[in-house]
């Protein structure tokens, strides 16, 4: 099933929704907008953000050390100055929150202390959703944290398309940086998400020329 892509507009007010989220929520105004848009500016799987520890960070915070991902598999993510500004401001409240030592949790649970949890962050998902009013518009009854990840891969794509570039070429350092096992799991945006549609057709119709030619050889 397609996912949800979101508007920038919608990133927005969802994570303006997490700011002012109660303090109720382990995922709280702290730690939660981070998180989001950490998700929504990297395109991390929801695991991958929450495992990360405070010595994933570069010294700069310009990028993230992903470790036992998918499969297992080690990866280092570039953050655009605007995640890394958001992720500094992040860790000035978080020594506030506990120890803000290498191997420590980078997203602490803002109620215990302890790793900030799957559970807690879904809890306040759901709320910050309802809240919005965020209509779906992919094949799913409701929004999913997930579709993030999908909205930073599909915009990428889109940005791309209207730049020119080469989307071949490109696809291949998508791939590595989104931690995708297998290059098919890129293209398969092309044909899924109806956003990628028209890239999708423009590509078949550039080789429609060399079937063409195949067939009347």
């Amino acid at each position: 099933m397609s996912p949800h892509i979101f508007t920038p507009a919608e990133v927005d007010r969802i994570i303006a929704a997490a700011r002012a989220l109660p303090p109720v929520f382990g995922a709280g105004p702290a730690s939660l907008p981070t998180v989001l848009g950490l998700l929504a500016a990297t395109g991390l799987r929801i695991s991958e953000a929450l495992s990360l520890q405070c010595g994933s960070l570069d010294e700069a915070a310009t990028r993230v050390t992903v470790k036992h991902s998918k499969f297992e598999r080690t990866r280092m993510v570039p953050l655009h100055p605007t995640a890394t500004a958001a992720l500094r401001d992040y860790l000035r409240t978080r020594a506030r929150l506990g120890p803000i030592d290498h191997s420590a949790p980078l997203f602490l649970d803002e109620r215990s202390g302890e790793a900030l949890g799957y559970r807690a962050v879904r809890r306040a998902w759901l709320r910050l959703t309802a809240d919005v009013g965020i209509v779906p518009r992919g094949g799913h009854r409701f929004v999913r944290i997930h579709d993030l990840r999908h909205t930073f891969i599909c915009r990428r794509l889109m940005l791309w398309q209207t730049e020119g570039a080469d989307i071949d070429n490109a696809m291949l350092a998508l791939s590595t940086y989104v931690g995708h096992v297998n290059l098919g799991d890129t293209y398969w945006y092309l044909q899924a998400v109806p956003e990628l549609m028209a890239l999708a057709g423009g590509r078949f119709e550039a080789l429609a020329p060399q079937f063409r030619e195949v067939c009347h050889d």
